[in-house]
């Protein structure tokens, strides 16, 4: 692993059961099993090198343990996005305020939109889902704000799910796990593909911390036929229980914010 890695996240709301939905029916949720298991999730950030960094819940925001959505960081930067649902703008200030002791910070404005879950990063390759939370003002913005540092901004055009990194993650450095019903496919040609099994439609996105051989994988344990899948690719992960935050339309990659960050 190259340098350090820190995780920003933020402790669950009392009122997680209010988040927004879009392509998730509404079920119960156990706010107890939830902080549980999202507790699971730092321990588990912890033991894959992360130094976490916790931050205190917004009650009046359910949807605020989904930090990723409120910025996209970079080796050199950090863009404060402008989420695509307007009850979610309150969450990135306590962000950006502990965002800023590590990076630069840029912002998309008004009238842009952008989910810090609709970007892939691929190497100098940003990849950007153009969904119903990222709008083309959003894409566009960030291609501005990045391109002097070499990177390239592609949007991509998302189907049933909610974000870009629904459909599609890295698992290493040349494969990409994906659900080829939520995003086309030819988009990533140039990588090894691994699909999802058609019966865990979810089941694309995975948590991958650190570069090369030494990085971790992080994935749902409730994806057993898909997980198999990636065995066969020579992809080993780490499963843990993330029941409760799913009925959220939540998953690994939006319960923190990775930034690296020299030894």
């Amino acid at each position: 692993m190259h340098g350090m890695w820190t995780a920003i996240t933020r402790d669950i709301s009392s009122s997680l059961a209010d988040c927004e939905l879009s392509y998730v029916s509404r079920t119960p949720i156990d706010i107890g099993l939830a902080r549980q298991q999202h507790e699971g999730y730092r321990a588990l950030l912890e033991v894959s090198g992360c130094r976490v960094i916790a931050l205190p819940a917004l009650e009046a925001h359910p949807d605020a343990v989904f930090v990723e959505d409120v910025a996209v960081v970079l080796d050199e930067v950090a863009v404060l996005t402008r989420p695509g649902a307007a009850s979610r703008r309150g969450e990135g200030a306590s962000v950006a305020t502990m965002l800023g002791a590590f990076r630069d910070l840029r912002a998309i404005e008004a009238p842009g939109t952008l989910d810090g879950g609709d970007v892939l990063r691929i190497g100098r390759a940003i990849f950007v889902g153009a969904s119903a939370r990222s709008n083309a003002a959003g894409i566009a913005q960030l291609r501005e704000l990045v391109s002097g540092f070499g990177y390239t901004v592609q949007a991509v055009v998302t189907r049933d799910c909610l974000h870009l990194k629904s459909a599609v993650t890295q698992v290493a450095d040349d494969i990409l796990l994906i659900n080829p019903q939520w995003v086309d496919a030819e988009v990533f040609a140039g990588y090894r593909l691994v699909e999802v099994d058609p019966d865990e439609p979810h089941a694309a996105n995975a948590l991958r911390i650190g570069q090369g051989t030494g990085a971790s994988v992080l994935h749902p344990q409730c994806f057993p036929r898909t997980q198999q899948r990636l065995a066969e690719a020579g992809i080993v992960v780490a499963t843990l229980d993330v029941s409760e935050l799913q009925k959220a339309e939540g998953a690994l990659t939006c319960c923190s914010l990775l930034v690296a960050t020299s030894s």
